[in-house]
């Protein structure tokens, strides 16, 4: 089994990576993160610097986790994405991070995050920075 994180470089992000990296290692099982940009974006924000994700797998080998990294470009929605990933590599668990909205944002918009916890067919841990 597998442990999956969706990763942006983001201060939810990295509370997200944490947070997985110590449920791997609890677990005993491999990390998959998904650092997903969208496809035909010239440029992402949510896409991890080369210098970024060796610092990622750095962490991930020092706590004793075996880590992929998985950056392939997503076409349509994020959560459909995470949630095929999770299949695919057979999670045992999603890791998400969350950022504050008020409940007026959530009413208007929805969310990735939102999304991944009402879709998922195995558990979803979600954390904060």
């Amino acid at each position: 089994m597998t442990v999956l994180v969706a990763y942006v470089p983001t201060p939810e992000g990295d509370a997200a990576f944490t947070a997985a990296v110590a449920e791997a290692g609890r677990r005993q099982e491999r990390l998959v993160v998904l650092n997903t940009p969208r496809e035909g974006a010239p440029v992402s924000t949510a896409v991890a610097s080369e210098a970024v994700v060796g610092a990622l797998v750095q962490r991930a080998t020092a706590a004793g986790v075996d880590v992929e990294i998985r950056q392939d470009a997503h076409a349509g929605d994020l959560a459909d994405e995470v949630l095929r990933v999770a299949d695919a590599v057979d999670a045992s668990v999603i890791v998400i991070g969350l950022r504050r909205r008020s409940p007026v944002g959530k009413l208007i918009m929805g969310s990735a995050a939102q999304r991944i916890l009402l879709d998922a067919d195995r558990p979803v841990l979600a954390v904060k920075p």
